[in-house]
């Protein structure tokens, strides 16, 4: 894969919103049920992108997102800048929208506040005239509010603390011909016009849309900007425009790869003598349809040199008394359950009364890469005393979706062996195949080396190898891994893609803390394109 080729960001970075603070780049994302939430990336060049922290520590409510509320939580955000101050404005289809407030898009972020309380109120983006009033766009989801396919505009206080008048309809899609799932809108004033960009169609083969007025309220004109056309990019829509500083516009947005999420894609812009933007490569004297390389920041018309696919940092060796800003949570965390460093990650068993992984709160995760990779990661469970109850505890490294597969070890009456399992889409209970028992003493260490391989189209692999009791004079991990499980495929989840997850759980209510019973994970390594990302 060439360095400047779409996607930029092969993963799961859904909905972005990018703008430029004088030579970086700055790109929120969607985080739905994830914890901590809100993405933050950095870039110099919108290629290359560094994920600097994530402005959301917590979801709100705390106690309601104390559960894994898939589909829930922070859908598409805006980010912008008015009069020194950034805000980050974002919609919970359950709860209402909210915003959070900082000095730099680095942080530290507020805590968030309730901008407007209600339901299917999603997608806002402020927008301050040139009076400094300021104005909020929005969309509506029909899962919640019972109508869709209309953009929505009110008036805020320029602090962005409260509303100011109704929400009346702005653009409503099913007056226009063709029109469906109009969303997403991102709201800009340029050259004398109000501009508002928008995708329509849906989220998997879906295009964008421009739509311009003199007015904020209208009426306004539209245009079809960015389709599929006869590319590999289906989809192509919902992102955000932003200049560089020779002068150059860009259009950042996401396509939808299913079990990999939402990519992040780069197309150049160009505006017309009447003032509307061409995006991509052009189709006919409106459209335009995806590149496959990026031109280089300020060269619209070339592209640079080829080097490597790059993305944020993956590869953790937990030396870090805090976890790398790529870690997420399915549900708000609790601190007492996780450690992190002197090499190693440490994860108390969280309650697991109905064995699902997909209701427990404590899998921390990253998201599946879009291009092929490996994964390794040490899993070592200490010695143990005798428990009362006699309910299994698990620990592993599980990829997880609407369904799941995992690998690792399970102590329970038997001793301690090495297993993995699958949990269809649909079902309520896991398989699960042991592979060998490791020790028939359950109190005992025991210590593996889990192995994970995702190819192109999603399909999983997962092994172990012997771990730091591997057999004299050979070093652990050296093993070619016993291959437990091959060509799984794996699924998407609520609204995002597939990811891969480090977890430990215990089939009980009963709540341990690290110093009680605990499994530890020692350095993740993942390969990607050949390279250690």
């Amino acid at each position: 894969m060439e360095h400047r080729s779409n996607p930029v960001l092969d993963a799961d970075w859904p909905d972005p919103d990018v703008i430029r603070v004088g030579g970086d780049y700055w790109m929120i994302a969607s985080s739905f049920n994830r914890a901590p939430g809100l993405p933050v990336l950095r870039s110099s060049n919108l290629v290359d992108w560094e994920h600097v922290t994530n402005a959301l520590p917590a979801l709100v409510p705390l106690e309601h997102y104390a559960l894994p509320r898939r589909g829930s939580g922070v859908w598409a955000p805006s980010i912008r800048e008015h009069d020194g101050t950034f805000f980050i404005v974002y919609p919970d289809p359950d709860h209402g929208i909210f915003v959070i407030d900082a000095p730099h898009p680095a942080g530290p972020w507020s805590a968030p506040r309730l901008l407007l309380a209600g339901h299917g109120l999603i997608d806002p983006c402020p927008l301050w005239d040139d009076e400094g009033r300021a104005h909020l766009v929005h969309g509506w989801a029909r899962s919640r509010a019972g109508v869709k396919n209309r953009l929505s505009l009110l008036e805020v206080t320029p602090d962005l603390t409260a509303p100011l008048s109704a929400s009346e309809v702005l653009i409503d899609g099913a007056e226009i011909p063709g029109m469906l799932t109009l969303e997403g809108p991102k709201a800009y004033v340029h050259d004398g016009w109000y501009w508002i960009y928008a995708p329509a169609g849906g989220v998997a083969d879906g295009y964008q849309v421009v739509f311009r007025s003199r007015d904020l309220r209208g009426p306004y004109e539209h245009r079809v900007v960015l389709e599929h056309d006869d590319t590999t990019v289906n989809g192509p829509h919902q992102g955000a425009l932003v200049d560089d500083e020779q002068g150059c516009w860009w259009f950042v947005h996401f396509q939808d790869r299913d079990v990999f999420g939402r990519v992040t894609h780069v197309q150049p812009v160009r505006f017309d003598a009447e003032g509307w933007p061409h995006m991509g490569e052009p189709v006919d004297a409106t459209r335009g349809r995806p590149v496959a390389v990026v031109p280089e920041v300020g060269a619209v018309g070339g592209s640079g040199p080829v080097t490597g696919y790059t993305e944020p940092r993956r590869s953790d060796d937990f030396t870090s008394r805090e976890l790398a800003p790529r870690w997420h949570w399915q549900a708000n965390p609790r601190a007492d359950r996780w450690r992190t460093g002197d090499g190693r990650l440490d994860l108390a068993f969280a309650p697991s009364p109905r064995a699902d992984l997909r209701q427990l709160g404590d899998v921390l995760g990253q998201q599946l890469p879009g291009q092929p990779s490996s994964w390794e990661v040490e899993l070592h469970l200490p010695a143990a005393p005798p428990r009362r109850d006699a309910a299994p505890e698990r620990a592993g490294i599980v990829v997880l979706g609407l369904s799941y597969a995992w690998a690792g070890l399970v102590r329970d009456g038997d001793g301690i062996a090495l297993v993995h399992g699958t949990m269809p889409q649909d079902a309520a209970d896991e398989t699960i195949h042991r592979a060998r028992l490791l020790t028939a003493d359950p109190t005992a260490e025991a210590s593996i080396r889990l192995h994970l391989t995702c190819d192109q189209a999603g399909r999983i692999a997962l092994g172990a190898s012997p771990g730091r009791a591997a057999p004299a004079g050979r070093p652990a991990g050296a093993a070619p891994p016993q291959w437990l499980l091959t060509g799984w495929q794996s699924t998407k989840g609520r609204w995002i893609g597939a990811e891969v997850g480090l977890f430990a759980a215990a089939g009980s209510m009963v709540d341990h803390v690290l110093d009680d019973r605990r499994a530890s994970f020692g350095p993740v390594t993942v390969h990607c394109e050949g390279c250690d990302i």
